[in-house]
């Protein structure tokens, strides 16, 4: 659990704590739905620690939940490019906590309002409301992520700013309620996933950069007039 992430949920403890008192003293049975609501959300909102990869060219998940599709896409928003998106959907089981896929940059963040298909449906990458993140992590990189709401989540919380700096792993933001993170990759990185795979964000890897190629060096040799 962290602070942070809890304080996220503070207007629904709020309210089921509420509820549980009142359902107290109109009937006793009665607040165990308020209490076992209390407790899920509670779970809900965990956000436990994860053991980040270490090693050139590794893009770790930017979420938990499970692998929807690999294809090619045109990204048209920020790079205006070939690319292939990674979806991954997150269930109300899934640790809903966003996490940086490469060190880099947050050179792009921008919001878009729109209308709350089940995060599983086609529809739901194009029309629901999103935020798309840019990352700049260096050889000229630009790594984009998308953050999707669903029929149940309606809210995109992001924590991180443009212009910060972010680790491999580290946490940027967090989705409430189910919900569909989306990440685009060079159509040369080596997918390490398949479409059914459950991921964890942070800690499974992706894919693998293909290696950047160095630019010949010719050696000059120093000579000495006499």
């Amino acid at each position: 659990m962290r602070w942070q992430t809890l304080c996220e949920g503070k207007w629904i403890f709020f309210t089921l704590v509420a509820a549980t008192v009142g359902a107290w003293f109109y009937a006793p049975w009665a607040v165990l739905v308020p209490v076992a609501l209390l407790l899920f959300t509670l779970w809900f909102f965990r956000d436990p620690p994860r053991r980040i990869p270490d090693g050139p060219g590794l893009i770790v998940s930017p979420a938990d939940g499970r692998v929807t599709d690999i294809e090619e896409i045109e990204e048209l928003e920020l790079i205006n490019r070939r690319v292939r998106r990674i979806g991954i959907f997150l269930s109300v089981f899934d640790v809903h906590v966003n996490r940086a896929p490469a060190a880099g940059q947050i050179v792009y963040c921008a919001e878009f309002e729109g209308t709350y298909h089940d995060a599983r449906s086609p529809a739901a990458s194009t029309h629901n409301t999103a935020r798309t993140w840019g990352f700049a992590c260096g050889d000229g990189l630009l790594l984009v992520v998308r953050q999707i709401t669903g029929a149940i989540a309606r809210r995109i919380v992001p924590w991180a700013q443009l212009d910060q700096t972010v680790a491999r792993g580290e946490r940027f933001g967090m989705i409430r309620f189910g919900s569909r993170t989306e990440i685009c990759l060079p159509l040369d990185a080596e997918i390490s996933v398949r479409v059914g795979q459950k991921v964890k964000g942070g800690s499974t890897v992706l894919a693998r950069l293909a290696p950047v190629a160095s630019a010949p060096t010719t050696q000059h040799h120093a000579t000495s007039a006499v």
